[in-house]
């Protein structure tokens, strides 16, 4: 690596010079990749040497997801090269930022779960600590969002490019992974072996990823396993071109529509594929005896996706190591962990025990053992049915992942204070007044390397100059911050960075969206997955109103507002898709308006992306934080506008009142109900939205608006949400909350106008924004779970 931007500039022109296209940017990317892959590689060689010599306990983290951004640049930080790289280019007459612009987006997550599963692969290396990720190497990701008249269509994404990608594709390492088939008994070494016959195997082989940590010396591994035809035979009569075709599915997208059997085997073909490729490699490639696995490897599974790694750990050891039930489990039980993300029924995955027998039929067979052997241990015990049938794995006819999940780890947390307690005293009391000890809460974080450091270098300098540079180390030493707090030079900087980014952004909009916004207005982003729960629908209504009022009452002129709006909609969720459309329906009328305009703007982020929230997180004011309360497990959005300054706008949920906790409730805008309100509600089943809506005039005008159509472009495209509000009695409370949600904007607008008041409040979310870092949740997760041993950089 290059110590100095004069070396830097040598030997990128002799590269360039050797290229035919030197004027081409495109070929100034393919050269500063090429450099930057060797540099990260040596030390990746050597990071895996010291792994090896010192024979480490190593931790890895199987994500369905692994949302990881671009990564040029953020090798280019890590590597602490990123300054004179950019300085040299410049010189050399190229603009670093038009290059990176130039990566294609791995496609590989949709949100927080995957975003999450990247930064904590940031922290792992940054802290030192040897842990890697396993995944899926999707070619098409989720999907290319499009508006079409205001609707979202999905087109296929294709971001691999086998010449400039990072991965190095590991064809020694391929093994293959069976599938449907039936099982028979068998003899091996004089014991008994089930022989699984007329199987369907498909090939798996591993790209392995480099993920540098800060300083760049320590390189750990992200492997993803991507699907090729298997050189075995086909069962007779299962078709050549139809085999292809679905092996390639596997790891085609993101997410297969659910809703059919067809989607159903894909997804547990994927959440298979996974975890037995990664599993089976664990083991081979083990240095320590299998009784002593638990001491050398640990293995997280993020949310109940990869929950089939028990089961499989199971079958492997017993299939294909020789040991008995009693020696595998207890391994089992002290090797994997799991972290639960959701309490949300629909998330927490079920799968019929018809096909999941039919697809993995020795697998159903090893959870039909498990389900049998921990109903017999809790036989005992003075449980009702209905506390029984919580407790059961297989229950009617459906296997519960998440039940299987607890049984069969050694340790079990949520992530925010709230979403644990909710999880240990209702979602799961029965598991956990049985598993006490498993079950303990560690809040998630994010990787202030990307989403501070590299998403906004303004503000990174202007803290450095204040306060010096230990907090890119330790984030939690950004709390010196606080005593600038009150120093009117500094807080008018800080309003000077952040107009700067808000008018990139705005650039950025008028580029891409031929929409113009006024850096001076107030940007109030909600940029996060579109569910009913996160409530966008609550957004939009609410602007709506704010809109009715402006065309009827002349008093009535507020503090100009752009409202900013990103994520997308699962395909076959028809409701979310519904939201988008009326968002854009109601920014097109809104925007158009000669008299609104000069008030209120909305945007909605076409396509939303880890690229495009590093523009979004430093340009915005507001954090639009707006969950039912009790509904979101955690969020990570609510963390990077905090620490890159913006005001939560929230509710009583998830990391939210961690949040208000560190920043004080003058320094947040809190309202709504609470999750005991919520939880509460649901149990005596008494809100009854009419009653609202019958004493609120404004209200009543947008309901009537939105049930006729007139927002939407017809009833016919607000089907579903009239479902949710009118039929189904309006279950995530947008009704109830969106009042008390009028009334903390009305105060926040208020508070805005004092601008150095308003910069005072965004230094202490800054400041208070360290225990947010992945870096604290990661030692957190090592002290507490894995007990992994920190690897000196310097011994490398």
């Amino acid at each position: 690596m290059f110590s100095s931007k004069e070396r830097f500039k040598e030997n990128f022109v002799a590269r360039l010079e050797q290229r035919e296209d030197k004027e081409s940017l495109q070929t100034v990317y393919s050269v500063l990749t090429a450099m930057v892959k060797e540099w990260t590689y040596d030390d990746w060689e050597q990071t895996n040497q010291q792994y090896k010599e010192q024979k480490r306990k190593q931790l890895y983290y199987f994500s369905i997801e692994f949302l990881m951004g671009r990564i040029l640049g953020q090798n280019l930080m890590n590597l602490d090269v990123h300054g004179f790289v950019e300085e040299g280019l410049k010189e050399l007459g190229f603009d670093l930022h038009a290059i990176e612009e130039l990566e294609p987006e791995p496609g590989l997550g949709n949100g927080g779960l995957g975003r999450l599963a990247a930064c904590f692969m940031d922290s792992l290396a940054s802290l030192q600590l040897p842990g890697h990720g396993c995944g899926l190497r999707y070619k098409g990701g989720l999907f290319t969002q499009v508006f079409q008249d205001g609707f979202q269509t999905e087109q296929p994404t294709v971001w691999i490019d086998e010449k400039e990608g990072w991965g190095i594709r590991r064809e020694e390492l391929s093994l293959d992974i069976p599938f449907f088939g039936s099982i028979e008994p068998g003899i091996e070494s004089n014991r008994l072996k089930p022989v699984l016959k007329d199987a369907e195997w498909i090939k798996a082989v591993p790209y392995d990823y480099p993920i540098v940590g800060a300083a760049g010396k320590t390189v750990n591994t992200l492997r993803l396993w991507q699907a090729e035809v298997s050189s075995r035979p086909l069962p007779k009569g299962k078709p050549r071109t139809l085999y292809e075709q679905e092996t390639a599915e596997v790891t085609d997208r993101l997410y297969p529509d659910a809703s059919l059997d067809a989607g159903k085997i894909l997804r547990l073909k994927q959440q298979y594929f996974l975890c037995s490729a990664s599993l089976q490699t664990i083991v081979k490639n083990r240095d320590c005896p299998l009784s002593d696995l638990a001491r050398h490897v640990a293995i997280q599974i993020n949310d109940t996706h990869p929950a089939l790694a028990i089961p499989e750990l199971m079958r492997i050891l017993m299939d294909e190591e020789g040991m008995q039930w009693e020696e595998a489990w207890g391994i089992v039980n002290h090797t994997i962990s799991y972290t639960n993300h959701t309490i949300l029924e629909e998330a927490l995955e079920k799968w019929s025990s018809s096909l999941l027998e039919r697809l993995l039929p020795r697998i159903y067979m090893i959870i039909q053992e498990i389900d049998r052997r921990f109903k017999e241990k809790t036989q005992q015990e003075p449980l009702d049915e209905w506390q029984r049938k919580k407790l059961a794995i297989i229950e009617n006819g459906v296997v519960h992942m998440a039940t299987l999940a607890v049984v069969g780890s050694y340790k079990v947390n949520g992530v925010a204070k709230l979403h644990t307690e909710i999880l240990k005293v209702r979602e799961m009391k029965e598991l956990n007044d049985h598993f006490p000890h498993k079950f303990h809460n560690i809040t998630n974080g994010v990787a202030h390397r990307r989403w501070l450091l590299k998403a906004n270098p303004e503000l990174s300098s202007l803290i450095t100059s204040a306060v010096g540079d230990e907090w890119i180390r330790e984030p939690i030493k950004l709390h010196k911050l606080h005593r600038f707090s009150k120093d009117p030079a500094f807080l008018q900087d800080l309003q000077a960075v952040k107009i700067a980014k808000k008018r990139q952004l705005a650039d950025y909009i008028k580029t891409h969206q031929d929409i113009i916004v006024d850096p001076e207005s107030v940007f109030d982003a909600q940029i996060k997955r579109i569910h009913g729960y996160k409530r966008q629908l609550m957004n939009i209504l609410h602007i709506q109103m704010l809109y009715n009022r402006i065309l009827s009452d002349r008093s009535f002129r507020p503090y100009p507002r752009t409202f900013i709006f990103g994520g997308k909609a699962a395909p076959s969720y028809r409701y979310a898709k519904e939201v988008i459309k009326l968002i854009n329906t109601v920014a097109d009328q809104v925007n158009n308006d000669p008299l609104a305009k000069k008030h209120l703007h909305i945007v909605f982020i076409e396509d939303y992306s880890v690229s495009k929230a590093e523009k979004i997180f430093p340009a915005s004011d507001v954090s639009e934080q707006i969950s039912t309360a009790s509904k979101e497990a955690s969020g990570t959005g609510n963390m990077k506008f905090m620490m890159n300054g913006a005001i939560t706008l929230g509710t009583f949920d998830g990391a939210n009142l961690e949040i208000v906790e560190q920043v004080g409730e003058d320094n947040a805008f809190i309202f709504g109900l609470t999750a005991r309100q919520v939880m509460q509600f649901e149990k005596e089943q008494s809100y009854y939205p009419p009653d609202i809506i019958q004493h609120e005039p404004d209200l009543q005008l947008v309901m009537a608006q939105l049930l006729e159509g007139s927002l939407s472009d017809g009833e016919g495209n607000i089907s579903a949400i009239r479902n949710q509000l009118v039929d189904c009695n309006d279950p995530f409370f947008v009704l109830k909350d969106i009042q008390q949600y009028g009334k903390a904007h009305e105060r926040l607008l208020s508070a805005f106008e004092n601008s150095l008041a308003w910069q005072e409040m965004s230094v202490v979310n800054i400041a208070q924004s360290g225990i947010f870092s992945s870096d604290r949740t990661i030692q957190e997760y090592s002290d507490e779970v894995w007990q992994l041993g920190r690897v000196p950089s310097n011994l490398l």
